[in-house]
């Protein structure tokens, strides 16, 4: 099983959940100072990914080049934009699908996206809950 990606994120906080064969691992954060209560919904959920791209690749979940990855999107517009090569206003998405694609590329991984209904987004639930921490289970 390829590690499969799921984020989600508010003004407050990010979520990402990183399925593997193995394991579940778990990220909850507050955003810091410079993004908290300051950006939407829509650019928090790609700090998540990009957090989540760079902390799996960190902790050796993405283990080596030409791995498979599976990103799940909940948001069609993020799904669009991420497989597009459409210029985006907002300049703060516009970086955090520079530097996801910046990382891909490195790394040279392959990438599967898919667009899931926000009650099959294993994050969602961790962004409403009042406790943040990172468990590995």
């Amino acid at each position: 099983m390829h590690p499969v990606f799921y984020s989600d994120g508010n003004a407050k906080k990010i979520s990402v959940v990183i399925e593997t064969m193995d394991s579940k691992i778990i990220q909850n954060r507050d955003h810091v100072e410079i993004y908290k209560d300051k950006i939407t919904n829509l650019q928090s959920k790609y700090i998540a990914l990009h957090v989540g791209l760079f902390g799996g690749i960190g902790v050796f979940i993405i283990k080596k080049n030409e791995y498979t990855i599976k990103i799940k999107f909940d948001e069609k517009i993020m799904y669009d934009q991420i497989t597009s090569n459409s210029k985006i206003k907002d300049e703060l998405i516009e970086k955090r699908i520079q530097f996801i694609r910046q990382l891909i590329e490195q790394r040279k991984l392959k990438t599967e996206f898919e667009i899931i209904d926000i009650d099959k987004n294993l994050a969602r639930k961790n962004i409403k809950a009042k406790e943040i921490k990172t468990k590995n289970g």
